[in-house]
């Protein structure tokens, strides 16, 4: 199992930003899909999950009418677009993939928000 993110950088306060998570090794189409984020000094934090056929998805109360998780099992791709962005979202983030227990991590992709 792979999980590589990829497109975060800085950004000003009420950009946007569309991250990717690029997996490989598993039945990727078959699996909900999942992005976290984890800010210096605290704990890693759920920002939304995507059902497998991209038709169920939910968000953390703070990411709701900002971010839009979805995905593409052709590509073996998930998407986080990220719009109006604030200073508190700057962290690093991640996709995870829960596959028969075992929890999978990509190596994660900073987005710094900042004027």
């Amino acid at each position: 199992v792979q999980l590589v993110e990829s497109g975060g950088g800085l950004v000003q306060p009420g950009g946007s930003l569309r991250l990717s998570c690029a997996a490989s090794g598993f039945a990727f189409g078959t699996y909900y899909m999942h992005w976290y984020r984890q800010a210096p000094g605290k704990e890693r934090e759920w920002v939304a999950t995507i059902g497998n056929r991209g038709r169920t998805t939910n968000y953390a109360e703070s990411m709701k009418g900002r971010f839009t998780i979805s995905r593409d099992n052709a590509k073996n791709t998930m998407y986080l677009q990220m719009n109006s962005l604030k200073p508190e979202d700057t962290a690093l983030y991640y996709c995870n993939a829960k596959i028969r227990l075992v929890n999978y991590w990509g190596q994660g992709t900073q987005v710094t928000v900042s004027s």
